[in-house]
């Protein structure tokens, strides 16, 4: 009687403590708090996640090229080559292998997503069926960064946008302070609400938020109101630096790497509107 009791018992803590079985489908991938919004799903390859290239390059902003069967990542000073079907890997030019290898599968390369994450510097842990990425804070002047709000004046009321994600939000201060262009005299008739100013009309403005919620700083875009019949090659842009209090040109390049900056994040779910004054 003991030992069938014994059997059991030991039958029952046995099916209390095997972990359930989950399907790549019911997988999901957060970064920086943000649950990943993105067609294709994750997969499971000899117990190892396996992640679409573009969705983690994109979300960690990292470019990506070809070189063959190269798949080449860099971003600033770091580069990561990794190779469709190998196991071989290289950091910044140092070997490292893999446990899982890269491959294709109906046109999407796939690669694993532990391998990729830290070799971003960044942190992965895996509750049930998550995947969570801390990436590297973003600081200005010492003040962390956590969200990017966004205003987009339209021809009546305006919405207003939140950007999470610190990838996103270090590359919107970098396309900013890198792409200033000369200082120049503010636009005349300027309103008192810095809403328009003469010839220009406010586009879009930036604030970079801290975790207490303080508008750490703040920048504004003003485009030139074209002619009839002029071409769109002939609108000048101006940016205002709240901090600064000074004016400076913006290029139109530049201005169309925040328009896709915000695309991006999106479609893979970091912004959301958080007030829309639009009728």
């Amino acid at each position: 009687m003991k030992k069938a009791l014994s059997g059991i018992l030991l039958i029952l803590i046995m099916i209390l403590t095997v972990s359930p079985v989950t399907s790549a489908a019911d997988m999901q991938i957060q970064i920086d708090g943000v649950t990943l919004v993105s067609e294709v799903k994750p997969e499971i390859k000899n117990s190892r996640m396996m992640v679409p290239l573009r969705v983690i390059s994109e979300n960690l902003w990292a470019t990506v090229n070809w070189s063959g069967s190269d798949v080449i990542l860099k971003k600033r000073d770091l580069e990561v080559v990794i190779t469709l079907n190998s196991n071989k890997a290289a950091v910044n030019g140092k070997p490292v292998l893999l446990d899982a290898k890269p491959y294709l599968k109906d046109n999407r390369t796939f690669v694993p997503l532990r391998f990729i994450a830290q070799a971003f510097d960044c942190n992965v842990m895996y509750t049930n069926a998550i995947a969570t990425i801390k990436t590297k804070p973003f600081y200005i002047d010492g003040v962390k960064i956590t969200a990017v709000h966004e205003e987009f004046q339209m021809t009546m009321g305006s919405i207003m946008a939140e950007i999470k994600g610190n990838a996103y939000i270090e590359e919107m201060y970098n396309i900013l302070k890198q792409n200033k262009g000369a200082e120049v005299e503010a636009p005349g008739n300027l309103s008192p609400n810095y809403r328009f100013a003469e010839g220009y009309d406010r586009t879009i403005q930036v604030y970079f938020v801290s975790e207490k919620g303080d508008y750490v700083e703040r920048f504004s875009f003003y485009s030139s109101i074209l002619s009839i019949g002029e071409s769109e090659d002939k609108r000048r842009i101006l940016m205002y630096a709240d901090t600064e209090n000074k004016w400076y040109t913006f290029t139109s390049k530049a201005y169309h790497e925040i328009l896709k900056l915000n695309s991006i994040t999106s479609m893979y779910g970091f912004q959301t509107t958080i007030s829309n004054s639009t009728p």
